[in-house]
């Protein structure tokens, strides 16, 4: 190629802290800053300078316009559908119509689709996109980022948050909202009333958050072996991780959980909700229930069976050997490539 081929990268995620879109997007805008400069110039938020590919990482209205720009390759990220929002944010009926309609709108106008899980390909296709503009590309987590740190340094860590190493720590991190599972959460630490249970996230969104009245008395007053340590900077995660024996996340519906991959890189063993975006993703290596008491029952064995939680965490490095930085970084470089020469063939 006689030239590199400039993106431009638009997005707003970063300006919302604690929200997986915001740490999907800087991880793929280093990894193709780190890993591909020999063939892309990454420009970020540049409205002056027409590039060859446009890619909307957020469906922000400022992009609206943008978007309709066809004289660029216009890629659009689908971290969401309209109906993930559900249990997500609060709006009356009518603004969510409308919002959902806009969403619909922006992933239209788009050249191309990306998405992170396989499984929302057949959802857009029912809004009327065509299939062969919607791509599969998994979100990515740096190992360099995420890993697993000396044992002094987890005692250190441990101790810092109040706990002993003896603890036994069930962890999760997300908004704090419906969607996410967070009341699950609190009903499954009632039952383990012998471990710790951590929370790492808040309402980046405030009083939009669905059930956000609900939600905050019980953050303000949660069980003695439960703890809400609000949204912590993306840097200081590894910190938690290192400290976390599991990670148990309930939530009711997702597309590729940053928390997921962050966790996998530590080994961690994971127990989520059976759900069936998880299937294509996660290839069973995973422990899986449907409601409270079988939560609480996985939780338990890992406690109990030293060889059950050794073959989890042998499938969480399944998981994370999967996801590695080469086999991502190869999709997006032939990714791009490909959309520039379809439009200038």
């Amino acid at each position: 190629m006689s030239k590199k081929i400039s993106i431009t990268m638009y997005s707003s995620a970063d300006k919302v802290a604690g929200q997986g879109v915001g740490s999907a997007y800087k991880e793929q805008v280093r990894l193709i800053q780190e890993g591909a400069s020999d063939l892309f110039d990454v420009r970020i938020n540049n409205w002056r300078k027409r590039s060859d590919i446009q890619h909307f990482h957020t469906v922000d209205p400022a992009f609206f316009l943008k978007i309709k720009d066809h004289r660029s390759v216009n890629i659009a990220y689908c971290h969401f559908l309209p109906d993930t929002l559900e249990g997500s944010l609060h709006l009356p009926k009518l603004a969510f119509k409308a919002f959902s309609k806009y969403v619909v709108d922006f992933y239209r106008s788009a050249d191309r689709l990306v998405v992170v899980n396989p499984c929302f390909i057949d959802d857009l296709v029912a809004y009327g996109i065509e299939r062969e503009r919607i791509y599969y590309i998994p979100n990515f987590v740096s190992k360099e980022q995420f890993h697993i740190k000396p044992k002094a340094q987890r005692h250190a860590i441990r101790q810092k948050y109040g706990f002993k190493d003896s603890d036994f720590i069930v962890f999760d991190a997300g908004q704090v909202q419906t969607r996410k599972g967070v009341l699950d959460f609190v009903e499954v630490a009632k039952k383990c009333p012998e471990y710790q249970f951590v929370w790492a996230g808040g309402f980046s969104f405030g009083a939009m958050t669905d059930g956000y009245e609900e939600l905050k008395k019980l953050q303000k007053n949660p069980p003695e072996n439960v703890h809400f340590l609000g949204i912590v900077p993306r840097n200081e995660m590894v910190d938690l991780y290192n400290m976390a024996n599991v990670l148990f996340m309930p939530s009711y519906n997702e597309l590729f959980p940053m928390t997921i991959l962050e966790a996998v890189n530590l080994q961690i063993p994971l127990v989520l909700r059976d759900l069936d975006l998880y299937k294509d993703i996660l290839f069973n290596h995973y422990l899986k229930g449907k409601d409270n008491d079988t939560f609480a029952q996985l939780i338990r064995n890992l406690h109990d069976e030293v060889s059950l939680y050794r073959q989890a965490q042998e499938d969480s490095k399944a998981i994370s050997d999967f996801y590695s930085r080469e086999h991502v970084l190869k999709m997006w470089r032939e990714f791009y490539v490909d959309a520039f020469q379809q439009k200038n063939k």
